[in-house]
């Protein structure tokens, strides 16, 4: 009797291996340029399909093109957002609430479903040890902001914060390599083209929600709730942002200034 020995299929095994990852890379990138979509359709919502006439859309644009996003599906995005079909029924909401340790979250999200989303955003809170609050709860520790993030690497930084500081920029800060460049809203757009006409390149530029300095607020802490509601929609964009918490155990302040300690009563945003 004679023994047969087959070679195991090297190339079987390595184009099952490539396919594999070739899938999941394309997954992560159909939800990126998922997020994209929405937010060019909601920008050339609110102020029309001309990029030379609505920043907001131009800034899109730019972060779309940022992720490699073809330009087919740009246009796409915003014909669809112009055309009164589907995509005038989208619309930009803002939820607040309390993550684990009293953290104020703020998050802002696209949807053509007012109902559905609610329930998920709750859901999101609640699974994390967070709490789901009234509209107006936490907006007052907050304030919108430019933000520019510039890669240092090559570059001086005493340089970059010069040429930010001298184009309008309210505050500029360093961590290591990064630097952020902070921004009124309407001082925004002036200073980014500012920095790219000194031939600094921004890595990111975004309106963002800032937490505001001062107030009645206790030390930072880290927290993993914000992280882990991130993560709980991702077909819908949806910016987070997070303010300080007090100490363990501490409730979050209200808007209140008195001596009445505790955060307002929480519910849902109608």
């Amino acid at each position: 009797m004679s023994l047969i020995v087959f070679a195991p299929m090297s190339g079987h095994s390595k184009w099952s291996q490539i396919k594999r990852q070739k899938g999941a890379a394309d997954v992560k990138r159909g939800v990126v340029f998922t997020k994209m979509t929405k937010e060019i359709m909601l920008a050339a919502k609110e102020g029309g399909g001309d990029p030379d006439g609505n920043f907001r859309l131009r800034l899109a644009i730019e972060r779309a093109r940022g992720v490699n996003m073809p330009r087919e599906n740009i246009q796409r995005a915003i014909d669809r957002a112009t055309g009164g079909g589907e995509g005038s029924v989208l619309e930009s909401i803002v939820y607040e609430g309390y993550a684990p340790g009293g953290v104020s979250v703020m998050v802002e999200v696209a949807t053509d479903n007012r109902n559905r989303t609610v329930s998920e955003i709750r859901s999101a809170f609640t699974k994390h040890g967070g709490k789901l609050g009234e509209s107006g709860s936490v907006q007052w520790l907050f304030e919108q902001k430019g933000v520019i993030e510039i890669d240092a690497k090559g570059t001086s930084p005493d340089a970059i914060e010069l040429a930010a500081i001298d184009a309008g920029a309210e505050d500029v800060e360093a961590d290591g390599g990064l630097i952020t460049v902070y921004t009124t809203p309407a001082a925004f757009e002036r200073v980014k083209k500012a920095l790219e006409t000194a031939g600094i390149r921004a890595a990111s530029a975004e309106l963002s929600m800032r937490r505001l300095r001062g107030g009645a607020r206790g030390p930072r802490r880290r927290t993993e709730g914000p992280r882990e509601l991130r993560r709980t929609r991702r077909g819908a964009p949806a910016r987070v942002a997070r303010g300080a918490g007090g100490p363990r155990g501490a409730k979050a302040p209200g808007p209140s200034s008195g001596s009445t300690p505790g955060p307002p009563e929480w519910g849902t945003r109608s």
